[in-house]
């Protein structure tokens, strides 16, 4: 690195990002998808402004994770990738309680990942921290559960509009997507 790289403080080029989007392509093709992934690139984003406060907000949780299921093999903290674990309706929950969710099953760069800390794929408990504190109004009655079946069709036409039929039974402001 030249003395002026130094000083602009860049990082060297050993210190690069992970290449993750480059590794989740290979790693469906590596599961055996005769294509990989493709993310869906939208031109226009259909998120919609708060009508109100934060503060007065109902908010729900919606996550990847999928409910622990004993009879279907590792779904631990660094188990490998696992397919029986995988979940294909919309489901919901009670939020007043804690739950026991697992990401074996989707496509995570499990090296450099540990899957140890449940909070970053259901902060259920942090939401319910963040009411208490004001932060937001209250926590929605139900989390939901967001199929990762690769189908952009299907999560068009069938798992977004259930979504949010139920966020919308529940009487919810705003919602916290937490994809894995």
């Amino acid at each position: 690195m030249s003395q002026t790289e130094q000083s602009f403080g860049f990082a060297s080029e050993q210190d690069a990002p992970i290449p993750y989007m480059q590794r989740i392509r290979d790693y469906y093709l590596a599961l055996g998808f005769d294509t990989a992934y493709r993310w869906a690139p939208y031109a226009a984003v259909p998120f919609q402004p708060l009508t109100k406060p934060l503060g007065a907000c109902r908010v729900a949780l919606i996550t990847t994770a999928a409910p622990y299921q004993s009879d279907k093999g590792d779904q631990g903290p660094g188990a490998p990738y696992n397919g029986a674990a995988k979940f294909y309706t919309v489901y919901s929950g009670d939020s007043s309680i804690d739950h026991d969710l697992r990401i074996s099953h989707v496509a995570i760069d499990r090296i450099h990942t540990t899957a140890e800390d449940s909070n970053t794929w259901f902060p259920l408990p942090q939401l319910r921290r963040c009411a208490a504190a004001g932060w937001i109004g209250e926590v929605a009655p139900r989390f939901h559960g967001a199929p990762t079946n690769r189908s952009h069709r299907i999560t068009l036409e069938q798992d977004c509009p259930e979504l949010l039929a139920r966020c919308r039974v529940d009487g919810t402001d705003a919602a916290i997507l937490v994809a894995n």
